[in-house]
């Protein structure tokens, strides 16, 4: 059949042809005149056409498969949203939403060399929020890389490419049927070079690879073609982002090869901790990783090479599994009309959370008004900032990373769950005491609606305000769609 603009196709007509590609083409469609559901939303919209002449590999269907599969169960602001698939047996396509915007590689390409460190930060965090929405819903994208990245004017990543995708719940089709290493070799994991699918830390690897790439210019492994070229980021290092680029900051190289590290458990466990990171780089714990002026040795990776020959990987946690494990928990401070007590009763319920929770990264948040008392507006918070360090003090904190933030607003409540949300926040810690509101009215009221809107679970730790009313803390799991 010839595929030209003009054609019908069940219920769609072929508009021009967008993109040509090795495995797929694309074309603006539209329905047929009448052949619209009744009540579905009308937005621009394209067809992918799976590539299949003589000389095509089996792996484009099987992408098809794998993308008609998965692409009906995504939601959210971060996939194009699915219309309509074909029968394989006849002509097989994918209608989806027309995304606008330009892709992360046009970007990259316009700046023809390293980015600004600000602008690396700032997309990176925007791809790695996509990311962990798509994590969420238990499907790993395993071929993340800037052409499969659009980027919209709002500072939203929308991804793209989903035939090399696998969902926790979904037969994975391209293990079952191709059973090698399948992906783009510059941004494969080291596990998935030896087979390794659905580790939701290997799309942390390839943000990393995206993000050396804005900040050095080159890619940190090349693009190798062989078996052997591949195998060696089970024990290589890149050269160190400081020795491309020397003005590089010691958290963002921390941040970069963090996620470069050759075992998955050295990454970021989720890519809301990596987003977490580059949004707030004062925040970042600079180790030895990040201030290395000098790569690493041969005898570290002779042995790393050692423990690498003839490795069998372990089965990955689930996506979604995995980034619950390693949360982000967030505990909403009080700084007036909060006794020595109900501090005392929700530091309690953080050390517990803590200790069920390994590896977890900790946000201390407290919430000011606008009036600084006669201070300057850096010394108040400053101030802040110190009694909330001091306040975490008696926490079991090691193991954990540990933040904190002192926002202005007057809308305690808003300003608590727009953090939330905005951090991908898995677990609130709220006391009784509302960060200065001192009427009773208000004393339920913000962790009420905390609880009611809050995209995740909320522990409200009652009983805080005197020894006679003290009660347990209550858990309430509220979370939204995590699409968002």
């Amino acid at each position: 059949m010839d595929i030209e603009e003009g054609l019908v196709i069940d219920d769609f007509v072929l508009g021009p042809r967008l993109y040509a590609g090795a495995m797929a083409r694309v074309h603006e469609v539209n329905w047929v005149e009448g052949k619209a559901p009744a009540g579905v939303a009308r937005f621009p919209m394209v067809m992918k056409i799976p590539r299949m002449t003589r000389n095509d590999g089996a792996e484009n269907l099987v992408g098809y498969e794998v993308e008609m599969q998965i692409m009906p169960a995504l939601q959210g602001r971060h996939v194009p949203r699915f219309v309509a698939a074909g029968d394989l047996s006849q002509l097989p396509y994918l209608v989806m939403e027309r995304i606008e915007g330009q892709t992360l590689e046009h970007l990259m390409e316009a700046v023809d060399g390293p980015m600004p460190f600000a602008d690396a930060a700032r997309l990176g965090a925007a791809l790695a929020k996509a990311v962990h929405s798509l994590h969420m819903q238990n499907v790993c994208h395993m071929d993340l890389k800037p052409a499969n990245v659009l980027m919209q004017t709002d500072g939203r990543a929308v991804l793209l490419d989903f035939g090399l995708s696998c969902h926790a719940h979904m037969p994975d089709l391209l293990a079952e049927e191709l059973r090698k290493a399948v992906g783009s070799p510059a941004w494969m994991a080291p596990e998935q070079v030896v087979g390794v699918r659905g580790d939701a830390r290997s799309d942390v690897f390839a943000v990393g690879v995206i993000l050396y790439e804005m900040v050095t210019g080159k890619l940190p492994f090349g693009a190798p073609q062989t078996a052997g070229g591949l195998r060696q980021r089970l024990w290589m290092d890149p050269r160190l982002p400081r020795q491309l680029r020397p003005d590089v900051p010691d958290w963002l190289q921390e941040v970069v090869l963090r996620c470069l590290e050759p075992e998955a458990a050295d990454r970021y466990a989720s890519a809301a901790q990596l987003a977490f990171d580059l949004t707030h780089p004062d925040q970042v714990k600079v180790t030895e990783r990040g201030k290395r002026e000098v790569g690493t040795g041969f005898w570290v990776h002779f042995r790393r090479w050692i423990r690498a020959a003839g490795r069998e990987y372990t089965p990955s946690p689930l996506p979604k599994q995995l980034t619950e494990n390693v949360p982000i928990v967030m505990v909403g401070v009080p700084h007036q009309d909060v006794s020595d007590e109900a501090l005392d009763n929700l530091r309690d319920a953080v050390a517990r959370s803590l200790g069920l929770r390994p590896g977890a990264r900790l946000s201390c948040v407290t919430v000011i008004s606008g009036s600084h008392s006669g201070e300057s507006e850096s010394e108040t918070h400053r101030q802040h900032l110190v009694r909330l360090q001091r306040w975490a003090e008696g926490l079991p904190l090691e193991g954990h990373q540990v933040s904190y933030h002192v926002i202005e607003s007057g809308q305690v409540a808003d300003a608590l769950l727009a953090y939330a949300r905005g951090n991908h926040v898995n677990l609130i810690i709220l006391g009784a005491a509302t960060h200065g509101l001192s009427t009773q009215r208000f004393i339920a009221t913000v962790p009420i609606k905390v609880a009611m809107h809050a995209p995740c679970t909320v522990v409200l730790v009652k009983g805080t305000r005197g020894a006679h009313d003290e009660e347990p803390a209550q858990e309430v799991d509220s979370r939204a769609d995590m699409g968002n």
